[in-house]
C-alpha cells in the first residue's frame, strides 16, 4: 500500500518539478499527462484532487511567482519583458492581473513589495507541495549524525510570519552584497517556536548563512553565532517547500518516542543546500530537517 502510494506521488511530483522547470514552455494537459504517465483523459481530474487546483491554475500561479521575484529583485528585467514570461501579450494586462492578485500594481510592487496578500495569494501553491499531498516518513527515512558546530551569519525574524517576507528580502539582500552565494554558503533556518503559535506575533525563526568571515555590525541587523554542534536526527526532505511542519511532525510525534532518544536543548533547524527562494528549480534545492539529540 505504501510502495503504490509513494509511486503514484512519485508521479504527480514529476509534474510539478517538469512545470518548475519548463515555465516557458507550452504547458498543456497533453504534455503533462504524458510526464505523469497518466490517461490524458483522467489527468486534469486527478492532478485536481490531488492539489486542490487545476493543471492551468498551478501553471498560472507558478509564472505569477516567478514574475514578483523578478519584479523584487530590482531593475535587472523590464516589467515588459517579465510580463511576457509570465505568459501574458501585454504589460497592462499582466499589470491588471497582478494588481488584481496582490493589490499592487507592478510597478509599485518593485519599489515596496507588500508580503501579507503575496503570502495569501500563493497559499494554493504551499498547499499543492505540503498539506495536500502529504509525504510519508518512516524510521529508516532518519539518521544520526555528529554534527560539527557551524560559524553562521544570523538575521532574525521576530513577530508576524505574515511578513517573513521582507525579513527574507533583506537576508537575500544582504547575503548578495556580502559575496556569500546560496551554493557556496548554505542557508540554515532555526524554528524558535512553532510555525503557527496561538499568538501571530510569538513567531520567531533565526534565518543563517553559514560563513566564518567577520561580521560587522550594520543596518540590517545581521550578527555572527553558530550552530552548535553535537548529535542529531536527520530527515532529508524530497525537494524544496516552505512548510516543513509535516516532517517536524513526523520526527516529534513518530520518531523520537519509538527511539528512546532525547532532543537536546537547541531548536530544530533546516538547512538548505542551495537556496531559500522558490526561483531555484526544485530538484536542485536539497533540503535537511536537524533535531538535536543529547
Amino acid at each position: 500500500m505504501k510502495a503504490a502510494l509513494e509511486n503514484y506521488h512519485a508521479r504527480m511530483q514529476r509534474v510539478l518539478d517538469h512545470i518548475d522547470q519548463h515555465l516557458d514552455d507550452d504547458l498543456d494537459l497533453e504534455a503533462m499527462s504524458g510526464v505523469a504517465a497518466f490517461s490524458k483523459y483522467h489527468f486534469h481530474r486527478q492532478f485536481t484532487s490531488t492539489f486542490g487546483l487545476s493543471v492551468h491554475r498551478y501553471v498560472q500561479l507558478a509564472r505569477m511567482k516567478r514574475a514578483s521575484y523578478g519584479l523584487a529583485d530590482g531593475d535587472a528585467q523590464s516589467v515588459t519583458d517579465i510580463a511576457m514570461d509570465a505568459g501574458y501579450d501585454a504589460p497592462d494586462a499582466f499589470a491588471r492581473a497582478f494588481r488584481q492578485r496582490f493589490g499592487q500594481s507592478p510597478s509599485s510592487f518593485r519599489k515596496s513589495p507588500d508580503w501579507e496578500p503575496w503570502l495569501a495569494a500563493f497559499g494554493p501553491l504551499d498547499n499543492a507541495r505540503s498539506k495536500l499531498m502529504q509525504i510519508i516518513f518512516d524510521q529508516d527515512d532518519v539518521t544520526i549524525r555528529d554534527v560539527p558546530p557551524t560559524p553562521v551569519a544570523i538575521m532574525e525574524h521576530r513577530g508576524d510570519r505574515a511578513k517573513l517576507g521582507h525579513t527574507i528580502q533583506r537576508f537575500r539582500a544582504w547575503r548578495k552584497a556580502a559575496g556569500l552565494s546560496p551554493e557556496a554558503s548554505p542557508t540554515f533556518m532555526v524554528f524558535r517556536s512553532e510555525r503557527s503559535p496561538a499568538v501571530p506575533e510569538d513567531y520567531s525563526i533565526d534565518l543563517c548563512a553559514e560563513t566564518d568571515q567577520a561580521i560587522e555590525t550594520n543596518d540590517e541587523q545581521v550578527k555572527a553565532g553558530v550552530i552548535p554542534g553535537g548529535r542529531c536526527a536527520v530527515l532529508r526532505y524530497p525537494g524544496n517547500t516552505n512548510n516543513l511542519e509535516p516532517a517536524v511532525l513526523y520526527l516529534y510525534r513518530d520518531w523520537l518516542p519509538a527511539s528512546g532518544e532525547e532532543a537536546r536543548d537547541f531548536p530544530i533547524y533546516c538547512r538548505r543546500r542551495l537556496s531559500l527562494t522558490p526561483e531555484v528549480p526544485i530538484h536542485e534545492v536539497v533540503v535537511e530537517l536537524f533535531l538535536p539529540l543529547k
